[in-house]
């Protein structure tokens, strides 16, 4: 682990709205905790970042690499219709990359899925089998975190 990743802590916000699942080489992995989408985020693991040429070069690559490994498998798994990815940041700071699973029948389509309708927690249950599956399509990419069977 390097200095900056040392240094490295998660924005309040996101802490508050997401479940942590683990981490990729550079990237945090965090779940919305909202099961009306599929809402997935990517973290760089570095301080006062809030642009993605913010970082060097080689971490700039190892973030796409994240992040298209992570649409990929998502896609493939839930049969996605759309695979959102942004980096907006109007609201944190910190540099971090959603990754939204879309359906033609989602409560928001076609549009943007921010605020068109109130947050739904995941169960115990559902947080459960969704790392199960997780875990068996991406181990081998990701240091997923111990969580309760």
């Amino acid at each position: 682990m390097d200095e900056l990743e040392l240094e490295f802590e998660l924005h309040p916000q996101l802490v508050e709205d997401c479940v942590l699942l683990g981490n990729f080489p550079l990237c945090t992995l965090l779940l919305l905790n909202d099961s009306n989408y599929p809402w997935f985020v990517l973290v760089p693991r570095r301080v006062e970042v809030s642009e993605i040429y913010h970082l060097p070069e080689h971490e700039q690559r190892q973030l796409m690499h994240e992040s298209t490994f992570l649409a990929e498998n998502l896609a493939d798994l839930y049969a996605a219709h759309k695979m959102n990815i942004a980096a907006l940041g109007n609201m944190v700071p910190q540099l971090h990359l959603h990754h939204i699973v879309r359906f033609r029948d989602d409560p928001a389509w076609p549009a943007p899925v921010w605020g068109k309708v109130p947050a739904k927690p995941y169960t115990v249950e559902e947080l459960y089998e969704l790392r199960h599956k997780l875990e068996f399509l991406m181990d081998a990419e990701i240091q997923f975190e111990p969580h309760d069977p």
